[in-house]
């Protein structure tokens, strides 16, 4: 469908972009050119595209994607239906907290076997952005509920034809449907932040398993992932 091609391209900018900024980056810490063959095969337009971009004070919990690493690791280096990972975001300054999530995220990408799935983007701001919103399959935010105030950022991308997947919190919790995204269940009333955290991190990955990239890779004779397509007209 004329859908699925435009997302498809987008994708396919968004992965170039992707490769530029890795490569740019990777200059200013200090590699040199003959160290950066590998940021040509950064990400792969074919694969699904997470995203997870915005400020990151510690409610909206950045690294909960990395409570349970090797099992993350095994969905990005899927043979068959891989993920593809990218994280943008800016700290206040005098957020240390913040600062440390970021910190985290980077050790994880920078690990030479998952640095071609997963990448940590500086700089984030509105030029950015856009090709996040264009490009990224999946649009990803797991605040500690009920804290967060709006999302426009899902917003944003459910308007260029990205699901959300998403805690029901902001406008989430009034705009899911069951078929315009999915909704990370939540332990409310778990006092334990960290058993909290397991839990709803458990409900994450089982959804991307389960559900996400099982619609994403189901295609037809045609080619065309069905279900997925039918996902992104209705959320539009």
């Amino acid at each position: 469908s004329d859908l699925w091609e435009t997302r498809s391209a987008l994708r396919s900018e968004l992965v170039t972009e992707v490769r530029r900024r890795v490569r740019n980056s990777a200059l200013e810490r200090g590699s040199t050119d003959a160290e950066l063959a590998w940021t040509d095969d950064v990400f792969d337009p074919s694969v699904l595209t997470v995203g997870f971009a915005r400020r990151v004070p510690t409610y909206k919990r950045l690294t909960l994607m990395l409570r349970l690493p090797e099992r993350l690791r095994a969905m990005l280096l899927d043979p068959v239906r891989p993920v593809q990972l990218v994280v943008a975001g800016k700290s206040h300054p005098a957020d240390d907290g913040g600062k440390a999530l970021i910190q985290q995220i980077v050790r994880f990408a920078d690990q030479h076997d998952v640095r071609h799935r997963i990448v940590f983007l500086p700089d984030y701001d509105m030029s950015m952005a856009r090709y996040l919103y264009w490009g990224c399959d999946v649009w990803l935010n797991n605040p500690l509920r009920p804290l967060e105030a709006c999302g426009t950022s899902g917003m944003k991308s459910a308007l260029n034809g990205g699901l959300n997947l998403s805690i029901r919190d902001g406008w989430w919790d009034e705009m899911y449907d069951g078929e315009n995204g999915w909704a990370i269940p939540t332990a409310d009333g778990v006092v334990d932040e960290n058993r909290r955290d397991d839990l709803e991190a458990a409900a994450l990955y089982e959804l991307l398993e389960k559900s996400v990239l099982p619609k994403f890779y189901d295609r037809g004779d045609d080619g065309l992932p069905a279900r997925w397509v039918d996902m992104v007209r209705h959320t539009l």
